[in-house]
């Protein structure tokens, strides 16, 4: 059976989650805390199978990885059948194109390391650490809609679920933690919705998950 250890919050696990159960693939969930007293992840045990003291992390047999675009990929072609990747090469590009606008461009700068700087090293309070959220949220959400226009249909790229709807989800999730509302987008929020009447996105969700807390 696949390992996977992630945090009940981090967008990123959140992603391989709705991946593992879209495509049907039984899984070990192995909760890191991310923030008890200084975070599970730098700990030698996990620092051995993740150097990067991130989550998540995917073991499968002698296989270890990290870098949740890396795993996705992975299991889509490990494990074909529901494929989260179109099969011709332009819409596989279009795809993580869409994808890439998240996790490259508004996740990064909104992950808990981040947000723990801002905090801790350049004093910065509640307030506007969740304004530098909303900020780069807003950005990127809005390029997102815009691009949909030519690619959504159902899903962000025609009538099924791919990377791109596994990559949004876990963002507008956090979007909607701090006060964004999608109403802002509104072909975001009717593929979020679509996406989440799925039994694969539900069960992914962070507050379905053993490690869930009320704090913040």
């Amino acid at each position: 059976m696949l390992k996977l250890y992630g945090y009940w919050r981090s967008s990123a696990a959140f992603r391989v989650r709705i991946a593992c159960h879209y495509k049907g693939l039984p899984f070990e969930y192995i909760a890191v805390n991310l923030t008890k007293e200084g975070g599970e992840q730098h700990l030698p045990g996990y620092t051995i199978l993740n150097p990067n003291r991130l989550v998540p992390t995917l073991v499968d047999g002698d296989m270890i990885l990290n870098q949740s675009l890396a795993i996705i990929e992975y299991l889509d072609e490990a494990y074909p059948d529901k494929p989260l990747l179109p099969a011709c090469p332009l819409d596989r590009a279009k795809v993580r194109a869409l994808a890439l606008n998240l996790v490259c461009d508004c996740q990064p700068l909104n992950n808990l390391r981040v947000m723990k700087y801002l905090g801790n090293e350049l004093k910065q309070g509640k307030a506007q650490k969740e304004a530098w959220f909303r900020h780069w949220h807003r950005l990127a959400l809005a390029g997102l809609e815009a691009q949909l226009e030519g690619t959504a249909r159902r899903f962000c790229f025609g009538d099924q679920p791919t990377l791109a709807d596994v990559c949004l989800v876990p963002q507008c999730y956090q979007a909607e933690r701090v006060g964004l509302s999608l109403e802002e987008f509104p072909r975001i929020q009717r593929i979020v919705s679509r996406c989440r009447e799925l039994e694969a996105f539900n069960l992914a969700a962070p507050e379905r998950q053993p490690d869930a807390i009320v704090s913040n």
